[in-house]
């Protein structure tokens, strides 16, 4: 008769705990993404209080004239960067001369060609990327003007190949991030997201996309639709595009991520036909630009829920100061602004009590300083 083979005990126990550690893995990887998504919303909200720019510089170049090339003043980014623009330049001593580009492809390389045509000391490019015009930004190269950028590409800094001098963002990549960290966090690792996005802007389509990207580490998380709609057409498209998605998803639409919060100003009338209260799902979270119309939503808490907003005063002031260096043959200054994030918590910090991402940092004085005014 033969003998049983016995699996000693020690055996036994190894083998369940390694099966109970395979089980608990997935949720610990998942508690520990919840933990960091949770992180990085309390360092995005915190107040912006110090001074972390230029204090070095070229004096102020005297009676400069310059042209901002605006891609469309429909824009509440692209017009609150312009005003910082020409409060800068008051400051400076500077003309400057705003020129629309309605929105459309046609319409930028116009503005772009009367900008080249009128033959400035500098030229700023609002919120459009150098992709789209080629052939524009080659023939500012060539003329020699300096081309400060704002938004006009993925990452901030020169681009030598766009003869950019340089490009006024923060880093889309942090945005998105942080913007998607917040949805993690708040729907607890759980989260069914409608992303909204416009592909004929570069910039746009990589920031949805990484905010894409953090949704699917999610474990517990969806991306239920993936929406490419042109911004400049949101009053008319956005809201049958609302209740067609809420016809689709229901109940399962908990969040929504937007490249700005320009796709959010149309949903209301929408969501409240279906019977969506406004401090309830979805939830809209918004990876630029702090619009006023956004900073008011988020205040009364109808409908959106936090935006995570450019500085587009601080950068106005921020891209004189860049075409300054540029006017004096130095580099660019190498600061990036901090991404913050912007909710019902601390909407009043900031600039916030005016609707708008201010950051209380005497940022006018600095660079005041820096140019010796």
């Amino acid at each position: 008769m033969k003998k049983k083979s016995v699996v000693p005990a020690r055996t036994v126990a190894a083998a369940v705990l390694a099966l109970c550690a395979a089980a608990l893995a997935p949720k610990a990887m998942a508690d520990d993404f919840l933990d960091a998504a949770k992180k990085k919303v309390e360092i995005a909200t915190m107040t912006k209080e110090k001074w972390d720019g230029p204090t070095t510089g070229p004096k102020a170049a005297a009676g400069k004239t310059i042209v901002f090339v605006a891609g469309d003043m429909k824009n509440g980014g692209i017009v609150g960067v312009s005003k910082g623009v020409e409060e800068a330049a008051r400051a400076i001593g500077w003309t400057v001369r705003v020129i629309d580009g309605q929105g459309t492809v046609s319409g930028r390389t116009a503005a772009l060609n009367q900008a080249l045509a009128v033959k400035p000391a500098g030229i700023v490019v609002g919120g459009f990327d150098t992709t789209e015009q080629k052939a524009a930004f080659s023939g500012a190269a060539k003329s020699g003007i300096p081309l400060v950028g704002w938004h006009s590409g993925e990452q901030p800094g020169p681009n030598d190949k766009a003869g950019l001098f340089a490009n006024v963002t923060t880093v889309t990549d942090d945005v998105a991030d942080v913007a998607a960290s917040w949805v993690v966090a708040d729907s607890g690792g759980k989260a069914g997201v409608v992303i909204f996005t416009d592909s004929q802007y570069a910039i746009a389509l990589y920031k949805a996309r990484a905010m894409e990207a953090v949704i699917k580490k999610c474990g517990g998380c969806t991306v239920l639709s993936f929406e490419d709609s042109p911004i400049s057409e949101s009053s008319t498209r956005m809201p049958q595009l609302t209740t067609s998605l809420l016809q689709r998803f229901g109940d399962k639409w908990t969040h929504s991520l937007a490249i700005n919060d320009l796709y959010f100003d149309f949903m209301g009338p929408s969501l409240t036909a279906a019977g969506k209260k406004g401090d309830g799902s979805p939830k809209a979270v918004s990876a630029g630009d702090g619009s006023e119309a956004a900073y008011q939503r988020i205040r009364t808490q109808r409908y959106q829920a936090g935006t995570v907003p450019e500085p587009l005063n601080m950068q106005g002031w921020q891209i004189v100061d860049e075409l300054n260096r540029a006017f004096a043959k130095e580099k660019w200054s190498g600061y990036v602004p901090k991404v913050h994030l912007v909710t019902a918590g601390n909407v009043g910090k900031d600039g916030g009590p005016k609707n708008v991402f201010d950051p209380d940092n005497g940022y006018r004085t600095q660079y005041k300083a820096v140019w010796g005014k």
